[in-house]
């Protein structure tokens, strides 16, 4: 499975940011058409895609729908196009974010390595390696397990908070959400962010804020928090455009509202 899956009609920049990337150990492929792209993407499944809005004659935007109907790998869109239009369409069919052309190789690598750190099943840390002769006798001298005189049912963990506001139910042990009984998928940057507005809920949080804890990733631009803000309203509020529970502060960021 490669890191990174290509799809630009442009073969010589596809493979410049291949040759790129592989400097830096990202593995990577491209393909230079709709059909070869949607094929490799679902035979191989790559951590994430980078992908053109222009793909020859068709569409990238399309390629993507078609993409989210079966993957939740993330997207980064790549295009010469730079309207708003153009980024608001590309993240509401599923991307996850947007570069223009010309871009920074340095700028395009920082943004792809925190895509795929923030994908990662498992948190990125340094390499386990082999033990120390230290670290073995620590564990030949400390015992392993509960005490035996610890109660038999005790559960290995506390269970997290299920959280409620108006018809909304979060289990955080699950990640499940619901309204009104039904369930509600929420893509995982969604959960996060909607996670982090009510962690903070009845406090202004900046889109700085937002940008750096939520997405870990400076170069995200504010088209694409607003997007996320727009789909979790869409799918949680009962009249989006009137907000209850994620308000907008006017040029500064937003606010959960605190629950009575």
């Amino acid at each position: 499975m490669p890191d990174c899956l290509i799809i630009d009609d442009e073969a010589e920049i596809a493979s410049t940011i291949c040759e790129y990337f592989e400097l830096f150990d990202v593995s990577c492929e491209y393909a230079t058409d709709y059909e070869t792209g949607l094929r490799i993407a679902q035979e191989k499944q790559p951590s994430l895609i980078l992908l053109d809005v222009n793909l020859g004659g068709r569409s990238g935007f399309t390629l993507c729908k078609t993409l989210r109907e079966s993957s939740d790998v993330p997207i980064l869109f790549i295009s010469a196009r730079n309207t708003d239009d153009d980024v608001l369409t590309a993240l509401g069919v599923g991307g996850d974010d947007y570069i223009t052309k010309p871009f920074s190789m340095v700028v395009l690598l920082a943004k792809t390595k925190a895509m795929l750190k923030r994908s990662a099943i498992a948190p990125i840390g340094e390499p386990i390696g082999k033990p120390t002769s230290e670290q073995i006798g620590k564990l030949i001298r400390e015992p392993i397990g509960k005490p035996i005189h610890e109660p038999i049912g005790k559960p290995i963990h506390e269970p997290k908070e299920i959280i409620r506001f108006g018809s909304v139910e979060i289990d955080r042990d699950s990640d499940r959400v619901s309204r009104n009984g039904v369930p509600v998928k929420l893509r995982p940057l969604e959960l996060k962010l909607l996670l982090y507005l009510f962690d903070n809920r009845g406090r202004r949080v900046t889109k700085d804020e937002l940008l750096e804890k939520v997405w870990g990733d400076t170069f995200v631009g504010e088209g694409t928090l607003s997007v996320h803000i727009r789909h979790l309203r869409e799918k949680l509020e009962s009249d989006p455009k009137n907000p209850h529970y994620i308000k907008t502060m006017w040029g500064s960021g937003y606010m959960f509202e605190a629950l009575s």
